[in-house]
């Protein structure tokens, strides 16, 4: 998935205004504006959409880590320059705080079946041989599930 469209997704279950999108940058201690926010919110098409990158995007989602688990002693977690579906997954599970049972739970309103062990080897490091590569529609089954779970059928 476009890092954006997760951007707007996370910005819309959570009904998040522009303020609240600047201070979860802003935990991640990233200076982010309100100008490159709208730019990175605007549809693919608009002229002035730009895409954000690997680096912003995963500092965002420690952004939100931080504000929704309070940021942790010592070590900085890692901002990783190349983000994967299975990344990005990993780290809103994270920030949400989510066990296997939420997670697969918000799998199921979206209608989408996931067994547990599919669940975990997507969760894996790489090198693993139970690895799993999550794909997009995972990913965008997971989003939707979260939207219904937490703003309903609107």
């Amino acid at each position: 998935m476009i890092n954006n469209d997760v951007l707007r997704r996370v910005r819309y279950i959570f009904d998040f205004n522009d303020a609240k999108m600047i201070d979860i940058f802003a935990q991640a201690d990233y200076p982010a504006t309100v100008a490159q926010l709208h730019s990175w919110l605007r549809k693919d098409d608009d002229p002035e959409f730009v895409e954000i990158t690997d680096i912003q995007f995963s500092l965002f989602l420690n952004g939100l880590i931080n504000t929704n688990r309070g940021k942790r002693e010592g070590v900085e977690a890692p901002v990783e320059r190349r983000l994967t579906n299975n990344i990005i997954f990993m780290k809103l599970k994270i920030a949400l705080n989510m066990q296997a049972e939420a997670v697969l739970e918000a799998m199921d309103l979206s209608g989408f079946k996931i067994s547990k062990h599919e669940l975990s080897a997507l969760f894996r490091k790489p090198e693993n041989r139970q690895y799993r590569a999550c794909n997009d529609q995972i990913l965008r089954n997971f989003l939707k599930g979260l939207q219904l779970k937490i703003r309903g059928d609107s």
